[in-house]
């Protein structure tokens, strides 16, 4: 490490220390790599506090990229404890507004021109400002109102210098902290600077954007914002101004207040089913309330992708759910994800089983569906079954919108007005008609397998009886050690013929006188060819016989690079 990481190694640990960390900090060994022991005291509301308490509190002391860090984790059940997520959900970004000066500089920089050659007025007060950016209003040239969203200049150069930091703490944490998730330290860290790059690059949004916008096009009841491409770039991003008031802040009469929610349970319904693109993080203050009970939507920096194989199991995984099946939630959940070794298959569907049983005891409508999520997850990762991302993502987004439809409508029952969408949906997706539904493909598959099975049955049956059958048993062990006895059969035989040619070289020319300094010319010619037609057999056998010398070599050379 260069000295001016070392030196915030020790603000870390130093910090860390007051947030009742420090014995941590001195598994790692920390403070023998600083050359000295901080005495830090701890404060008694700090030990009283939880420890996701205090790492929330941590990671809000030590700056911007640490409170990024806590607001990426918080999207990813999957990574963390159901406790842990609770907490790190409050973290709010407390920074200090850059001037405007920063901010027309930034957009020359990035733009290529003067501010005021591509707007005709920027806000000097911001609308919103993070770590990572802030957003002013502005006019374009041609009166157009607009929001721009400008990066914090140096931003991007400072989270890449606390990631290099944070992979260092990361690898000597692995040491210390016994693993108990299905992701180390470094892994999260490597989660983190997957989505954090994402963020800084402003294009990305503005790709989301676009996908909404022509997802949407067709729903009157929701409204995306216009990206305006030629004042936007990877680090300024110009959407048009959408005047509303947030939907959490909306004086709304009861039946304004149906209306609403089906328009945001029918929005959500077609993201996931439709779409297969939904918005990450559908809290109310990303949620306008425009004229006439009409949506808009905000922030686009998270959103999740789900494919056709990933929504058809998101329906099966639903209705598994909904009926109780455990054995069949439990098989959805394991194929889903990617197990870090052979789960208890056994004891995930008991589990499951009495999650089920505890959380669907009453009717459907009363489900919480925030625990039930939770307690999946948390369920996953006890097994060591490393659950796709869009799925945590999906999870914290559900409750999300869930906990915004029981505001808006307490006495609302989802699961009655979520049914004709899921009738809609599953009438589309096993239509017959339709050659790309799920159950012709089902069917087609089926129909192959049947016409085929008789055949191979009848081939099996005469095969045994003929004699002609045979089963063959393969692993990875045994071919290890037949390979390892052919080899050291050819080695064996190849040094056979060698130290025949050698012997049979001397015994050949020993009557022969002809001398040269003492050394007998021929004896020596003999062991010469001998040692060159061993090489030239060893040779074929490395690059030759069937490619198998080429496995043998490679490999040779994996084994010494590991040893470096």
């Amino acid at each position: 490490m260069i000295l001016q990481d070392l030196n915030r190694v020790r603000q870390i640990s130093v910090i860390a220390a007051r947030h009742g960390f420090g014995e941590l900090a001195e598994r790692a060994g920390l403070w023998r790599m600083l050359g000295r022991k901080e005495k830090v005291e701890v404060s008694p509301e700090t030990r009283r506090a939880s420890t996701a308490r205090r790492f929330r509190m941590l990671l809000s002391d030590l700056g911007p990229t640490f409170i990024k860090l806590g607001q990426v984790l918080s999207t990813r059940a999957d990574l963390l404890p159901a406790e842990f997520i609770d907490e790190l959900s409050l973290l709010q970004d407390h920074v200090v507004p850059i001037p405007l000066e920063q901010v027309h500089a930034q957009i020359r920089e990035s733009l290529g021109k003067e501010a005021k050659e591509l707007f005709a007025h920027i806000d000097e007060a911001p609308l919103a400002a993070a770590s990572i950016a802030q957003v002013h209003k502005a006019v374009t040239l041609e009166g157009e109102e607009v929001v721009v969203k400008v990066q914090r200049p140096g931003i991007a150069a400072s989270i890449d210098s606390d990631l290099g930091v944070l992979r260092s703490l990361a690898r000597l944490l692995e040491a210390v902290v016994e693993e108990t998730g299905v992701y180390t330290p470094t892994g999260i860290i490597d989660e983190f600077d997957r989505a954090i790059h994402e963020e800084l690059d402003f294009l990305n949004e503005a790709d989301n954007v676009r996908a909404f916008l022509e997802n949407h096009r067709d729903r009157p009841y929701l409204h995306i914002p216009r990206v305006y491409a030629h004042l936007s770039s990877r680090t300024v991003l110009t959407l048009e101004f959408i005047r509303g008031v947030k939907i959490n802040q909306a004086q709304l009469a009861e039946e304004d207040r149906k209306v609403i929610a089906k328009h945001v349970l029918e929005a959500s319904f077609r993201q996931l089913f439709e779409d297969g693109l939904f918005h990450g993080d559908p809290h109310p203050g990303n949620i306008l309330l425009l004229e006439g009970n009409r949506l808009a939507l905000l922030d686009f920096g998270v959103v999740g992708r789900l494919t056709r194989p990933m929504q058809e199991t998101l329906v099966m995984l639903c209705l598994a759910v909904a009926l109780k099946d455990s054995d069949s939630v439990a098989r959805i959940l394991y194929r889903v994800g990617v197990p870090d070794a052979r789960a208890n298959l056994v004891g995930f569907r008991n589990d499951i089983e009495a999650i089920l049983g505890q959380h669907l005891a009453t009717t459907l409508g009363q489900v919480d569906t925030r625990s039930l999520l939770r307690d999946l997850l948390d369920l996953a990762v006890k097994y060591r079954i490393r659950i796709p991302k869009e799925y945590a993502l999906l999870s914290r987004a559900s409750v999300s919108t869930e906990g915004m439809l029981r505001s808006l409508y307490p006495e609302m029952n989802i699961i009655e007005v979520a049914l004709p969408y899921a009738k809609e949906l599953l009438a589309g997706r096993y239509d017959p008609s339709q050659l790309q539904g799920g159950l012709m493909r089902t069917l087609l598959r089926f129909q192959s397998m049947a016409a085929d099975l008789p055949t191979q049955l009848s081939q099996i049956l005469l095969d045994m009886e003929s004699g002609k059958f045979t089963v063959t048993v393969r692993a990875d062990q045994f071919e290890k050690l037949n390979e390892n006895i052919r080899s050291a059969s050819v080695i064996a035989f190849l040094g056979l013929c060698a130290c025949g040619f050698i012997v049979g070289a001397f015994i050949a020319f020993a009557p022969k006188p002809w001398m040269y300094g003492g050394v007998p010319v021929l004896g020596v010619a003999g062991i010469a060819l001998a040692a060159a037609l061993f090489g030239a057999v060893f040779t074929w056998y490395l690059f030759g016989g069937r490619g198998l010398g080429k496995v043998r070599l490679s490999r040779f050379i994996k084994k010494q690079q590991k040893r470096r």
